[in-house]
């Protein structure tokens, strides 16, 4: 009897891993909005957005939500738009692989390619197993309007991206994707051909004892040579490539100081490079005053800072420049609280001078709040 029971559990284990498998790679359910199922009322969590601008400007946005508290089968990708320079935000499209589970969508990441077309990116998994995770991308050829034609959704590779891909000086593509706890995670997946296929390039071996959940970002630096910045327990860590992404140095820990917390590192149109974390760039800190630095020396100096906010339980920086020069950056506050998604709107300028000064600047504007 004993051994049938087992033999029952175990059949029906690979039953179940077989679905789960099958279903993994189905393309999920797209939702217009206003869905109930998706509703902001319904949601008991929202945050980790991403956000990008078309080339007219119209400002795009994304974040993964759900109707529990937590980050598990409930989750789906929400992507929202305005047109007018984020004054007011309308949700447009919902992401959900299969409604109540048991696969989540999570970690969306919004990019507009060399050529304008704007690309949404987003994993799937079953938990937090990031060995049978997916990375899909949708793509979107007219962003500058309300953007309702969306190409099917397509599984790019395994893994996680939760950072904007980089776009080198010989027009490769790379994207910073991840298998959590793997041997060698940090991992590069390049496109050669603006994106109709894709392939893993070369990786960056995270110390077990260092592993998180990676979050890196890749920089060109003005001598060719590739920065890799690490989501670490300690911090940020570093590595560097010089054959463009095939191999990379060990990662040892950056002077960068931070919390073991996601942080954003982007080359602006002057040449400059903008680093977003939290806190000072010489002391670690928890969640709390989001701050812009700049740097006019490929991350040797930095400036004193533009303070972006600073409270606590602010986390998750994505944003872009736009063609205007104007800079947005959107985090999250408070995911299973007041459920904030916030954008911050700068110049240069203002990150150089350490203070507010431009009147392009606004702080703390509602993308999507919880309706208290």
């Amino acid at each position: 009897m004993k051994k049938l029971f087992i033999l029952t559990l175990a059949l029906n284990f690979i039953m179940y891993a077989f679905a789960a498998e099958k279903e993994l790679a189905a393309p999920p359910q797209l939702v217009k909005i206003p869905d109930k199922n998706h509703s902001l009322v319904t949601r008991k969590f929202q945050g980790i957005p991403s956000l990008a601008i078309s080339t007219k400007g119209q400002l795009w946005a994304t974040w993964y939500a759900g109707k529990t508290s937590a980050e598990d089968k409930n989750n789906y990708v929400v992507i929202a738009n305005s047109g007018d320079k984020g004054k007011t935000w309308t949700e447009k499209l919902v992401v959900d692989p299969d409604g109540d589970g048991p696969i989540r969508a999570f970690d969306p990441e919004l990019w507009l390619d060399p050529q304008g077309k704007l690309w949404v990116f987003w994993s799937q998994t079953i938990g937090h197993d990031a060995a049978i995770a997916g990375l899909w991308a949708m793509t979107n050829n007219n962003p500058d309007k309300d953007g309702s034609k969306w190409s099917k959704p397509r599984r790019i590779t395994d893994g996680i991206m939760m950072c904007k891909p980089t776009v080198l000086s010989s027009d490769e593509w790379l994207l910073p994707v991840a298998i959590w706890h793997s041997d060698k995670s940090a991992k590069v997946v390049v496109s050669t051909n603006n994106g109709r296929s894709f392939n893993l390039l070369g990786a960056c071996k995270v110390p077990k004892k260092a592993q998180n959940v990676d979050e890196h970002m890749i920089v060109e630096k003005k001598d060719k040579t590739l920065w890799m910045l690490v989501r670490t327990t300690y911090g940020i860590g570093e590595s560097f490539s010089k054959d463009r992404g095939k191999t990379w140095s060990d990662l040892v820990p950056s002077a960068i100081q931070h919390s073991p917390a996601r942080f954003f590192i982007r080359r602006l149109r002057s040449g400059n490079l903008m680093l977003i974390n939290h806190g000072p760039v010489n002391k670690k800190t928890g969640r709390s005053h989001l701050t812009v630095y700049l740097s006019k020396d490929d991350g040797k100096i930095w400036s004193s800072g533009l303070l972006l906010d600073g409270r606590n339980g602010i986390s998750y920086p994505d944003g872009q420049q736009g063609s205007d020069g104007i800079i947005h950056i959107i985090y999250d506050y408070s995911r299973t609280g007041a459920r904030e998604i916030l954008v911050a709107k700068f110049t240069e300028g203002d990150i150089a001078a350490g203070k507010p000064e431009s009147p392009t600047v606004s702080l703390r504007t509602i993308v999507s709040k919880y309706p208290n």
